[in-house]
């Protein structure tokens, strides 16, 4: 039987709740365990390094490509994002899932390297909320706020290749609904799970 751990992306335009869901489940799930992407953009107020992401400058991402250490990596609203290769592989070995919170570009790179990784799409239940959460939350300003829409409706267009589509018009549902979505991908025979009857 397999014992490997499964990774669930988490997909979504910046305002829709990602990263909210995927730091909920992980804290409810002690099966779960959330992956931290390093970043090249500067901390925000509040941020800490080695627990929302970890900063690093410019020369120390390009060396880390360099090297292989990322599972994925690309730029995002103009910042290097990537998952570091070497943690994610310990998790997943030791038969813990991971849950991701990352873009479109990266999402799809790691289904190509990891092809039983599962995509779900996070999205608002219209495109007029998603503008309201972004200026909502006061972090961006408006030139930011547009080009956050812009990169929306690109990241929209990788929608076909998802596996799922969660619709976050209230968070408590909305992550009851990517769990539900765990626990259906763990019941698949395909998975394995029909190797401990032989």
């Amino acid at each position: 039987m397999n014992t490997k751990g499964l990774i669930f992306v988490i997909s979504a335009p910046s305002g829709a709740g990602k990263t909210t869901i995927c730091r909920d489940l992980s804290r409810s799930r002690r099966d779960l365990k959330y992956s931290i992407s390093c970043t090249t953009r500067p901390k925000r107020p509040g941020e800490k390094h080695a627990t929302d992401y970890y900063f690093l400058s410019e020369k120390e991402f390009k060396t880390t490509v360099s090297r292989g250490g990322f599972a994925e990596w690309a730029m995002v609203h103009g910042y290097h994002y990537g998952t570091p290769r070497n943690a994610l592989d310990r998790e997943l070995n030791g038969g813990r899932d991971v849950i991701m919170d990352i873009d479109v570009q990266g999402g799809l790179k790691i289904k190509k390297t990891y092809p039983g990784a599962v995509l779900v799409f996070v999205m608002t239940p219209t495109f007029n909320e998603l503008k309201k959460r972004l200026e909502a939350r006061k972090k961006d300003s408006r030139e930011v706020i547009e080009k956050r829409l812009h990169n929306a409706r690109k990241e929209l267009e990788s929608l076909p290749r998802y596996e799922y589509l969660v619709i976050n018009g209230r968070l408590e549902k909305a992550e009851k609904d990517v769990e539900a979505i765990i626990e259906a991908e763990h019941m698949k025979v395909r998975r394995g799970l029909a190797a401990r009857f032989k």
